[in-house]
C-alpha cells in the first residue's frame, strides 16, 4: 500500500478515529503526472477550437507556420508546468485513512476539506483505470455511499495490487468482518506477558484479526463484442445519425453549398460521441458473482471494475426497444444509492445487451427470490404480456386507450411476496422491479383528463438513477388501493430486513 503517514490535526496531535488514531497515507507519487495531463489536454482542445474558428488560414495556423511557432510550444509548456505544479501541491495535501467505521479523505490547497464515508452505508466499491493511468499501472478507488450524488469518496491513484487489497478490506469491513489493516507498518501480532504457571510465557494480546483477501468470484456471463456492436447499430442514436448524414449529403448535392456540412457538424459530433461512448464504455462487459456481491467489469479506453454489495440495488429495469424485438435482446439498468442520475448511466448498468435468459439471470443476482412459486411465468408476462392474455398483472382499463392508444394494454402492475413489478410501453417495453424494503416513497398523479376518466398514474419514488418506476393510467381505485397496501408492505419488509452489515449475525 502507499507509504503511511500520520497527519496531525489543528492542535498538532494525531487525528483520532473513535478510540484509536488514524494512520494517514498518501496516494501514489505518480498521481500528479496522471492528473496533470487533463490540463494539457484541455489547453490543446482550446487551441484547436480557436484554430478551427480562424478558418483555413489565420489565428493559430499562422503562428504554427510563421516565424513565431515556438511561442505556441512555449505556451503549452507553461500550461503543462502550471498544471503539473498544481497537481503536485494537491497530491501533497491529499491523504486518506481507513478506520473501523469509516473511510476518511483529506484534500484541498487553499480550502481544506475532509470527507468521511461510513462503511455501514457503503453502496458499491469501484476501481476506475483511465487511459493515462493504465500506462503506469495505477487505479482510482471510488466508494459510493447512500447520501446523494456527491456523497462518495475517491482515492486515487493507487497501484493496482494496492487498490485490489484495499477494496477487499473495505468490503470485508462493510460486511461486518473484523480484519487486519493492510498496512506495511502494522504492529506485531502479539507481545509476551508474564510467565505462566510452568514458566512458559503467555500472550496478553488478543489473537490477531485475519487479513482480508479478495473473495473468489464465479463468472456469470460476458457480452460478445459482435452483439454489442449490433445492438449499438440498432439503437435510435445510430439510426438518427445515419439519417441526418444522408440528409446533409442530399442537401449539399442539391445546393452545392458545403457550409451545410459545417453547420451540421455539432449535431453529428454529438450523436457520434454518444455511439462511441456506448461502444468503448460497454466493451468487454463481464458479470460475476462473489460473496462481496455482484462484480462488473467493462471498458476499452477506461476500464472500470464495480462491486455492488448484496441488498444495495434499489430498483431494476429491463428495457427493450422495438429494434431489438427480433433478437429478443434486453438491457438491464439499476438504481444504486450514491450513483446519481442518468448522467451516470455507465455506472448503473447491470447488462448492456443480452438475451432474455441472460437478463433474467442478472436480475436473479440482485433479487434471488421474488416470493412466488412460478417467477418465470410472472416475469414473462411483465416483459411481453398485455391485458389480452390472462396473468397476475392488474392492467389499465379499456377507457384509457384515448390517453395512450398504443400501449394502454401494457400498462399494469403485479405484486409478489418480495417485490412490486410495474410494466409499460409498447414500442419500448419496460419492466421495473422494486423490492418492497427499497421503497422510498409512493405517489399518485392525476391530471384533468385522468380525473374525467377516473384513472390515475402510480409512482414509486426510488433513489436517483435511470429507473423511474411507474404504472400509468390505472383505475383510480386500483391506484389508491395499491398505494395503501404497498406502504404497508414496505414497512413490514423494512422491519424484517437483515442488517446493513450482511455478514454480521443479528444481535451481535
Amino acid at each position: 500500500m502507499s507509504t503511511p503517514e500520520t497527519t496531525p490535526d489543528a492542535a498538532g496531535q494525531p487525528a483520532p478515529s473513535g478510540d484509536e488514531a488514524l494512520e494517514w497515507r498518501r496516494v501514489h507519487p505518480v498521481t500528479p503526472l496522471v492528473r496533470g495531463w487533463a490540463v494539457v489536454g484541455a489547453a490543446v482542445v482550446i487551441l484547436g477550437q480557436q484554430s478551427l474558428e480562424g478558418g483555413p488560414r489565420g489565428g493559430l495556423i499562422d503562428l504554427l507556420t510563421g516565424d513565431y511557432w515556438w511561442t505556441v510550444l512555449a505556451a503549452l509548456a507553461a500550461v503543462a508546468l502550471v498544471g503539473w505544479g498544481y497537481s503536485v501541491l494537491a497530491w501533497r495535501m491529499t491523504t486518506y485513512a481507513i478506520g473501523e467505521e469509516a473511510v476518511h479523505l483529506r484534500r484541498g490547497i487553499l480550502f481544506r476539506q475532509q470527507r468521511h464515508a461510513r462503511l455501514d452505508r457503503l453502496q458499491s466499491v469501484d476501481i476506475r483505470q483511465p487511459l493515462v493511468a493504465r500506462f503506469f499501472g495505477l487505479c482510482e478507488l471510488t466508494l459510493e455511499t447512500a447520501g446523494g450524488t456527491d456523497s462518495g469518496v475517491a482515492i486515487g491513484f493507487l497501484k493496482g495490487s494496492d487498490a485490489d487489497a484495499l477494496r477487499a478490506e473495505l468490503l470485508a469491513r462493510a460486511a461486518g468482518l473484523k480484519v487486519a489493516r493492510t498496512s506495511p507498518s502494522a504492529p506485531a501480532a502479539g507481545t509476551e506477558g508474564p510467565p505462566g504457571p510452568e514458566g512458559a510465557p503467555t500472550s496478553t494480546a488478543p489473537e490477531p484479526a485475519p487479513v482480508a483477501v479478495e473473495a473468489p468470484q464465479v463468472p456469470v456471463l460476458t457480452v460478445p463484442v459482435g452483439r454489442l456492436i449490433a445492438s449499438v447499430l440498432r439503437s435510435g442514436a445510430t439510426i438518427m445519425l445515419l439519417l441526418w448524414a444522408l440528409v446533409v449529403v442530399v442537401v449539399m448535392i442539391a445546393t452545392g453549398e458545403f457550409a451545410v456540412l459545417s453547420a451540421s457538424l455539432p449535431a453529428v459530433l454529438g450523436a457520434g460521441g454518444y455511439v462511441f461512448n456506448r461502444l468503448t464504455g460497454e466493451f468487454d462487459f463481464r458479470v460475476a458473482i462473489s460473496p462481496d456481491g455482484v462484480r462488473l467489469r467493462h471498458g476499452m479506453l477506461e476500464t472500470r471494475s464495480q462491486t455492488i454489495p448484496p441488498g444495495r440495488v434499489q430498483a431494476v429495469r429491463l428495457v427493450q426497444s422495438v429494434l431489438w424485438r427480433g433478437r429478443d435482446w434486453w438491457r438491464v439498468q439499476v438504481n444504486v444509492a450514491g450513483y446519481g442520475g442518468d448522467s451516470e448511466e455507465k455506472n448503473s448498468l447491470l447488462l448492456p445487451v443480452g438475451t432474455r435468459d441472460e437478463a433474467l439471470t442478472v436480475l436473479s443476482l440482485v433479487l434471488p427470490d421474488l416470493g412466488i412459486e412460478e417467477p418465470r411465468r410472472v416475469l414473462d408476462a411483465g416483459l411481453d404480456g398485455d391485458s389480452r392474455a390472462p396473468s397476475v398483472f392488474v392492467t389499465a382499463p379499456r377507457r384509457t386507450r384515448i390517453l395512450d392508444p398504443v400501449a394502454w394494454r401494457r400498462n399494469g402492475f403485479a405484486v409478489t411476496g418480495r417485490a412490486l413489478l410495474l410494466r409499460r410501453g409498447r414500442l419500448v417495453k419496460i419492466l421495473d422491479v422494486v423490492p418492497h424494503e427499497r421503497t422510498q416513497s409512493l405517489g399518485i398523479n392525476q391530471g384533468p383528463w385522468q380525473r374525467r376518466l377516473g384513472v390515475a398514474s402510480f409512482q414509486v419514488h426510488s433513489t436517483e438513477g435511470p429507473v423511474h418506476p411507474e404504472a400509468p393510467h390505472l383505475d383510480a381505485d386500483d391506484a389508491a388501493r395499491l398505494m395503501a397496501e404497498q406502504a404497508r408492505r414496505a414497512r413490514t419488509a423494512r422491519a424484517t430486513a437483515g442488517p446493513e452489515r450482511w455478514m454480521e449475525r443479528q444481535g451481535e
